[in-house]
C-alpha cells in the first residue's frame, strides 16, 4: 500500500508540475484545475507513511491530518471553482442545475475561511491528539471534538463532490465526442466515490464501528488511491486529445509536403512562404500546426485549381477508370489526373479553358480536407501510368509561350 501512495503521490505531483503553466498564462478554468491538483497531491503526499511518520512525530502531534484535511479542502473549493467556470452563468429553466451549482460554490467559497478557522481551533483545543495515530479519523471515533472536526471536513468534501459529480456525469451524457465523455465519466466516477465514502466516515466517526483502526487506514487509502486515479485519468483526457490532435496535425503536414512542395515549385506565386525541405518543415514551430495545415491545403486547393488549364477534358474519366482497381479508387484517380496534368504543366501544354472540376467531396472542415490529400498523396504513380493516361485522353496543345518559358528555365538551371 505505501509503495502505491507513493506512485500516486508522484502521478498527482506531475499531473501539478505540468499544468503549472496555466497559473500564469491560463484562464480561471485552468488556474482552478492546477490548485485542485495540486492540493490533491498535497494531501495525498501527507499519507505517505514517511512523510505521515515524520509530520506525525514533530512537535504538533497528527500534523499530518490537519495538513491533509486542509489542503483538501483547498482542493474541493477549487474543483467547485472549476466546475462553476466551466458552464458559466445559466441561460434559463433548462440550466437549473448550473444556478444550483453556482449557488453551492459561493455558499462553500463564503463560508471556506470560517470552515478552516474552525478545523485549526477544533484541532488544537478539543481534538484528542495525546498520541500520534495509525488512522486519525479512527482515533477520533467516539470523541465529540475529533468527530464535530470531521464532520465540517466530510460536509465540505461529500457536497462538493456531489455538485462535481452532477455536473460532469450530466455533461458526460450529452458529449460529443467519445474521448471528452470517457473523460468526464473518469472524474463523475472520482466524485461519485468521494460523495459516499464522506457520508460512511462521518457516521463511523459518530457511532465507531467493530473494525481496527489499520483496517480503515486500508479502507481510507484504497478510497484516496482510486480516487486519485480516476481524477487524474480523467482530467488529463483534454490534454491527451490536444496532444493526438497536435500528431495528426504534424503527421498531416509531414505527409502532405511532397504534393504541396511539386505544386508550389509549379506555381510560387500561390505561395505565402516558400517550401523548405521535408526535415525542416517538420522540425518548423512558427507559425502553429494548424495554421500551417490550413495553409497547405489551401495552397494545394489553389494549385490544383491551376492544373485545370494543364488537363484533357477526358482525364479525369479515364483516370477514374484506370484507378477502379485500386484499393482506394477516390483518391486513386486524383492522385493519376494531379500526376498528369503536372507532367503537361511540365512540358508546356495548356488549354485556354480549363477542364471541369475535381469530384466534389464532402469536406467540412480542414482535418477532413487534410485527410483527403493525405490519401491522395500516399498514391504512387509510375511514367508508365502517366504515359497510358495521356495515350487515352489526350493532352492540352502545346503553349508557345509557356514551352518557351520552361525551356528558358531550363537554361539558366543548366
Amino acid at each position: 500500500m505505501g509503495i502505491m501512495l507513493w506512485i500516486v503521490a508522484v502521478a498527482m505531483t506531475a499531473t501539478a508540475l505540468w499544468r503549472l503553466p496555466a497559473l500564469r498564462h491560463g484562464d480561471p478554468t485552468q488556474r482552478a484545475l492546477w490548485v485542485c491538483a495540486a492540493g490533491f497531491a498535497a494531501a495525498v503526499w501527507c499519507r505517505v507513511p514517511q512523510v505521515k511518520h515524520a509530520l506525525d512525530t514533530s512537535p504538533v502531534t497528527d500534523l499530518s491530518a490537519l495538513a491533509k484535511y486542509l489542503t483538501s479542502l483547498v482542493a474541493i473549493l477549487a474543483a467547485l471553482r472549476y466546475v462553476t467556470a466551466v458552464y458559466g452563468e445559466p441561460s434559463g429553466d433548462y440550466d437549473r442545475h448550473i444556478a444550483i451549482s453556482r449557488r453551492i460554490s459561493h455558499i462553500a467559497h463564503s463560508c471556506a475561511l470560517a470552515a478552516m478557522v474552525a478545523l485549526i481551533v477544533l484541532f488544537f483545543t478539543v481534538v484528542d491528539r495525546s498520541h500520534p495515530s495509525v488512522d486519525f479519523a479512527s482515533a477520533q471515533e467516539g470523541h465529540w471534538g475529533g468527530a464535530l472536526f470531521l464532520t465540517i471536513q466530510y460536509t465540505y468534501l461529500g457536497t462538493a463532490a456531489a455538485t462535481c459529480c452532477y455536473q460532469w456525469a450530466k455533461a458526460a451524457r450529452r458529449s460529443e465526442t467519445l474521448m471528452l465523455r470517457i473523460g468526464l465519466a473518469l472524474m463523475a466516477a472520482a466524485t461519485a466515490i468521494y460523495t459516499l465514502y464522506p457520508i460512511f466516515r462521518t457516521v463511523t466517526t459518530w457511532f465507531p464501528p467493530e473494525v481496527s483502526p489499520a483496517a480503515m487506514r486500508v479502507v481510507a487509502d484504497s478510497v484516496n488511491m482510486s480516487v486519485a486515479f480516476l481524477w487524474a485519468a480523467g482530467a488529463a483526457v483534454p490534454s491527451t486529445i490536444a496532444v493526438s490532435t497536435r500528431w495528426t496535425a504534424w503527421r498531416s503536414i509531414r505527409n502532405l509536403h511532397p504534393l504541396w512542395s511539386d505544386l508550389m515549385a509549379e506555381f510560387p506565386h500561390l505561395a505565402l512562404q516558400r517550401p523548405g525541405s521535408r526535415l525542416r518543415e517538420s522540425l518548423r514551430c512558427v507559425p502553429s500546426l494548424n495554421v500551417r495545415l490550413h495553409r497547405q491545403t489551401k495552397e494545394i486547393a489553389a494549385g490544383l485549381e491551376q492544373l485545370r488549364h494543364h488537363a484533357s477534358p477526358a482525364l479525369l474519366s479515364v483516370a477514374e477508370n484506370l484507378a477502379e482497381t485500386h484499393d482506394d479508387p477516390a483518391a486513386a484517380a486524383e492522385a493519376y489526373w494531379i500526376k498528369a496534368a503536372q507532367q503537361s504543366r511540365q512540358s508546356g501544354r495548356r488549354s485556354v479553358v480549363p477542364s471541369r472540376t475535381l469530384r466534389e467531396k464532402p469536406l467540412t472542415s480542414i482535418t477532413s480536407e487534410a485527410n483527403w490529400l493525405t490519401r491522395v498523396a500516399a498514391v504512387a504513380v509510375s511514367p508508365e501510368l502517366v504515359r497510358i493516361l495521356h495515350q487515352r485522353a489526350g493532352e492540352p496543345p502545346v503553349d508557345a509561350a509557356l514551352h518557351a518559358g520552361g525551356r528558358l528555365r531550363a537554361a539558366v538551371r543548366g
